[in-house]
């Protein structure tokens, strides 16, 4: 009797242990224009989104889009992008450093985008 009690009473704290779970955090999914030309680009720049937050970072070397998800409590698309900045890649929003792209490998040195020139 004593058996049975034991296990129909870990069975019921398993039952309804699995029903307290929480929910998994949302998370956001954006594209996000990097400039960059190789595979040895690529590895880089999916290192350095993963290093500011993302928990999934695709970059492809075609179209030059950086497809990210992460959890909005955790980190942000600014974030990400100046990570990716900071490692010698241009972003849509951020510039990276002369200094960082200069470090860049010969292949993986872009045509730089075109930034807004002040008179």
């Amino acid at each position: 009797m004593k058996t049975q009690l034991s296990f129909l009473v870990a069975f019921l704290f398993v039952a309804f242990s699995s029903f307290a779970q929480t929910k998994p955090a949302p998370t956001t999914s954006e594209k996000i224009k990097v400039w960059g030309n190789c595979g040895m680009c690529k590895t880089t720049i999916e290192k350095a989104a993963k290093s500011a937050g993302a928990t999934t970072a695709d970059w492809n070397e075609d179209t030059k889009i950086l497809t990210v998800k992460y959890e909005a409590a955790k980190t942000t698309n600014k974030k990400i992008q100046e990570k990716v900045a900071a490692s010698g890649y241009d972003t849509q929003e951020f510039t990276a450093p002369e200094k960082a792209y200069n470090n860049l490998h010969g292949c993986c040195q872009y045509d730089r985008k075109e930034t807004e020139k002040k008179d």
